[in-house]
Formats: structure tokens, sequence, C-alpha cells
């Protein structure tokens, strides 16, 4: 698998836009309100499966060797955090959101819409479940399955499915013109 300059460039463009999304910060109680999925997402829709994939695990690997990109900072500890396992679920959410739109012969609000709510349920499976397994065997405290959604979900899906809506739009808008001028996601994949 060989990646040309552009796509390596576009790589590292999502992972530093998705850091960049971890300062732009709303602080709430365990799990703070970050920008990050709306550019995880982008790099599903705008890089393709693969190469959206590639984004945020340079994203996630940058961070785990100490660099502070992450909402709460940096380094190989970070695995420990409660909130490591929705930086898992932008990976999946990236790859799944890319792997869907790359193939849709049509763009429409709805098959983007999908795709992109399918990317935020493995979001937040990977983010609430992790959540769920630091705390009731990492750190020993008692936390049901109900109140680590109740803390790591509810907060936060209104807003998630806002930006979703705002992703999707922007998608549909976008996506077509790259196809036309020859930049699609098709076109980066066929290399």
């Amino acid at each position: 698998m060989k990646l040309t300059l552009r796509e390596m460039i576009l790589i590292s463009i999502f992972a530093a836009l998705t850091a960049v999304g971890a300062f732009i910060r709303i602080p709430t109680p365990l799990v703070p309100f970050t920008l990050q999925f709306l550019f995880c997402a982008y790099s599903g829709v705008f890089l393709g499966g693969r190469k959206g994939f590639y984004s945020q695990i340079l994203y996630v690997g940058i961070g785990l060797i100490g660099m502070p990109v992450f909402a709460s900072g940096g380094g190989p500890a970070y695995v420990l955090q409660p909130t490591f396992g929705y930086l898992l679920g932008f990976i999946a959410c990236s790859y799944t959101i890319g792997r869907l739109v790359q193939h849709f012969s049509t763009i429409t609000f709805i098959k983007v819409y999908s795709a992109v709510l399918l990317g935020l349920f493995f979001v937040y499976v990977f983010g609430v479940g992790y959540l769920y397994l630091i705390v009731n065997f990492y750190l020993h405290k008692q936390m049901t399955l109900q109140a680590a959604i109740g803390v790591g979900l509810l907060p936060y899906i209104s807003s998630d499915l806002i930006l979703s809506v705002l992703i999707t739009l922007t998608a549909v808008r976008i996506i077509p013109i790259l196809r036309k001028s020859g930049y699609s996601v098709s076109t980066f994949n066929s290399r």
C-alpha cells in the first residue's frame, strides 16, 4: 500500500484538525464536550474509509507518544483515562463513515446522515463501554452501565446529533463538487 504525497498531506491535515477539535471544548464531569467528532466524521466523509482510518490512527498515535493533542493531555498512560474509548471510537467512526460514503453512487441527505449516525454509534459504543470498564476495573469505583450511559452519552447526544446534521449538510454540498472536479474519495482510493 503506497500513499501519494497529496494523500499523506490530507491524512495529516485531518489528524491535525481532530487535535484542534480537542481544544475546542466545554468542560463537563468525566467526558468533556469537544469538536473532535466533527473533524473525525469529516475525515471519513472526505478521505474515505482507509485514509480516514489512517488520519485517526495518526491522531491517536501522536497523542500516545506524548504529544498533548487529546482533550486532557497525551502520553501512553492516556489509555487508562476513562475517555480513551472515545478515541478508539473515532477510528471506527471515520472508517465506517468513509467506507459507506465512498460507495454511494448518489449523495443524498438520508444516505450520508445514516452513515454519520452509524459512525457516531461506534464512538459511543467504544466510549461508553471503555468508560464503564475503566471506572469499574481500573479505578475500582462502582458504576452501572446505566450510569455510564448517563455520564458518557446522554449529555452529549443532542449536540452530536446537531453536529451530524451539519456534517451531512456540508457533505451533500461538497462531495458532488469534489466528484465533478475529479477529487472524489473514489479517485483517492483507485490509486
